[in-house]
């Protein structure tokens, strides 16, 4: 008794503090320093922008593949071996990068960072969290987040200076050596306690093969993966379509800064009101919040204010719609198999955000106007809203009592 008592008090938010730290550095590194070195990578190699980007791509891609099986691999063995390796995983996968000198050892080395990406990002941390939390799962995942949304703030601008001063090969050589010798030691320091959380409340959630059987998991499916088109989307094209609305290159930088903070703002507001609503309430209005930004930019794109209100509601909600992909898969589920659950939800999601930003290029090659590719996006987000509150008005597949002690 004492042993689970210091493991529900002490031990899960030890793990929380020590995520947060790896998840700056992976999200940061794996993720957002691509943007900031792939300029250079093509400059030097000489490679079209499709070789490019394409490798990068294709790392998502692998990331969703393999997601099912590592948060399996996490449900039977908890975070600290799975999100271990993945940090050795991304080291190794950032030194063939950095020192790739052909097609072949260039795409060899992304792929290896995507199933890194599956080891160490968030789906994996929150399988980690949902599988140590007796209680609390959503208030640890929801505290994870507000330290993830640092990466790009902390990693942008450092890429850029360790760009500037090293060049892109040895920028990624160093954040290998930053996974090798920070995140796998500290990945290793998490704790994983005799039995999963589930277990020791006496619940059964789903097997895999349940929730697949459920249509409220290909509902949810849909609607994250319709949600991430329209994000993927966004976040490389919105600033040219602001620009296409008539907004000056510096107002409309200006104005989408707004996006980061309220993402944080968004974050902190449902780390404040966790406790009075449960995880489908706050998805509704999440999902809800984007089809009404969409139509407001749609309709009064030409007007700063509106383009600041967009902002403000698009970073909200994609904020808080990471804290509900964590916490809903385990309110509709269970948590047993919480990691191979979230895996295969999060897996479409993650092929969704690879052709988002592929979609929107070619509806604005078809036509530039801006109404065309946000009325595109809108009938997106309104059929993700629309499958999302089919989805949540689902019985939970979880049962109490059940689990063998």
């Amino acid at each position: 008794m004492r042993y689970t008592s210091r493991m529900s008090a002490k031990e899960p938010w030890r793990i929380v503090r020590l995520l947060a730290i790896t998840q700056i550095v992976s999200w940061g590194s794996l993720f957002y320093a691509f943007a900031i070195l792939a300029a250079d990578m093509q400059r030097e190699l000489g490679w079209r922008g499709e070789l490019i980007f394409g490798a990068y791509s294709l790392s998502l891609l692998v990331a969703g593949v393999a997601a099912t099986p590592a948060g399996m691999l996490i449900d039977r063995a908890g975070g600290r071996v799975v999100m271990g390796c993945g940090s050795v995983l991304a080291a190794g996968g950032f030194a063939l990068i950095g020192v790739a000198y052909t097609v072949t050892a260039y795409f060899a080395g992304w792929i290896i960072v995507g199933i890194a990406m599956s080891m160490v990002l968030y789906e994996a941390a929150f399988a980690t969290i949902n599988r140590e939390f007796l209680h609390a799962a959503r208030q640890g995942i929801s505290v994870l987040t507000l330290f993830g949304g640092l990466a790009s703030t902390v990693f942008w601008p450092l890429t850029l200076k360790l760009n500037g001063i090293f060049g892109w090969r040895d920028t990624l050589l160093i954040y290998a050596a930053v996974h090798l010798l920070l995140c796998a030691p500290l990945h290793a320091l998490l704790d994983v306690s005799a039995q999963p959380a589930a277990r020791r409340l006496q619940m059964r959630g789903a097997t895999l093969g349940e929730a697949l059987r459920a249509p409220a998991f290909w509902l949810l499916a849909v609607s994250f993966s319709c949600n991430m088109f329209v994000f993927s989307s966004l976040a490389v094209h919105l600033i040219p379509l602001l620009q296409r609305f008539g907004h000056g290159a510096a107002t409309a930088v200006l104005v989408a800064t707004l996006i980061g903070p309220m993402q944080v703002a968004g974050r902190v507001a449902e780390l404040a009101f966790a406790s009075r609503l449960s995880a489908r309430a706050v998805g509704r209005l999440t999902f809800a919040v984007m089809p009404a930004a969409l139509l407001a930019l749609l309709c009064y794109g030409e007007h700063a204010g509106a383009v600041a209100i967009f902002c403000m509601l698009y970073g909200a909600s994609n904020g808080v719609l990471t804290i509900v992909r964590g916490t809903l898969p385990q309110e509709l589920f269970g948590r047993d198999n919480y990691g191979a659950i979230a895996g295969a939800l999060g897996a479409p999601s993650l092929v969704a955000k690879a052709l988002g930003p592929l979609a929107a290029a070619m509806i604005v090659g078809w036509n530039p106007e801006p109404s065309w590719l946000l009325g595109i996006l809108l009938a997106v987000a309104l059929f993700s809203l629309l499958c999302f509150m089919a989805a949540v008005r689902a019985r939970p597949v979880v049962m109490a009592g059940a689990a063998d002690l």
